[in-house]
């Protein structure tokens, strides 16, 4: 299972396409030059349960380290996920007070 990118110039997303049908998406839009923000997960009924969320935001967090971003979460899902691994995620969480 592929996830794949696509940017445009203030936003963008992570996806995940079957048969050429999308079947799973986390969007995010720049904030400022160097922060985004994750504003969006939804994964297709048919891929529940097979960690599809985690494998977006796996993508996500990929990107911002290759590109010295930082993300906010105003998605309900990516804020579980950024609680939860929280040490792991320590250097993309942006944290307005540092």
């Amino acid at each position: 299972m592929e996830v794949k990118h696509q940017k445009q110039d203030k936003s963008g997303k992570f996806y995940i396409e079957i048969d050429g049908e999308q079947k799973a998406e986390m969007t995010y839009r720049f904030k400022s030059e160097n922060v985004i923000d994750i504003n969006h997960t939804e994964v297709d009924e048919s891929l529940s349960g097979q960690g599809v969320g985690y494998k977006l935001m796996d993508a996500a967090v990929t990107f911002m380290r290759d590109n010295n971003l930082k993300a906010v979460a105003s998605c309900s899902y990516a804020q579980h996920v950024f609680k939860k691994k929280q040490e792991d995620y320590k250097d993309i969480i942006y944290d307005k007070n540092s």
